[in-house]
């Protein structure tokens, strides 16, 4: 298990930006897999909706980005450096994302290529499917 301090140490992502607890586990260059605790307390709940506050998709996607450049940042040549996105691709999201849930994050790093590459990204709650698709990353 990686802790925020140490996914800190691969990622340049900070607070309040950071979107993953920890890391479960990961394969430099291949798959990552992490955790978000969903608090009542994010900055996004304010106005994400008032009195039925649901964490935003697009959150979502940047968590599973987060997860995947764990994978990806961590490999020795590319120490130092940033993934950003390059493409978001057939995402689907099928079930509401709300305070005291935990997403559990998963990328699969399908296609490399230099600097850019595609993960398979999935985000389950409690096993059902938060949400899912294709990230395309460029490594700068």
């Amino acid at each position: 298990m990686l802790n925020q301090e140490e996914i800190k140490k691969i990622i340049p992502q900070r607070d309040p930006f950071l979107m993953i607890n920890e890391v479960e586990n990961y394969v430099p260059g291949e798959s990552a897999t992490a955790y978000k605790y969903v608090n009542e307390d994010e900055y996004y709940f304010k106005g994400h909706f008032p009195g039925q506050p649901i964490m935003p998709g697009v959150l979502i996607v940047e968590a599973l980005a987060q997860t995947g450049a764990v994978a990806i940042l961590s490999m020795q040549e590319n120490k130092g450096k940033n993934a950003l996105f390059g493409g978001i691709d057939k995402f689907k999201f099928k079930k509401q994302v709300i305070p005291g849930d935990t997403i559990k994050l998963e990328v699969k790093i399908i296609k490399r290529k230099g600097p850019i590459g595609i993960g398979e990204a999935i985000a389950t709650v409690n096993g059902k499917v938060a949400a899912k698709g294709e990230l395309t990353f460029a490594v700068v």
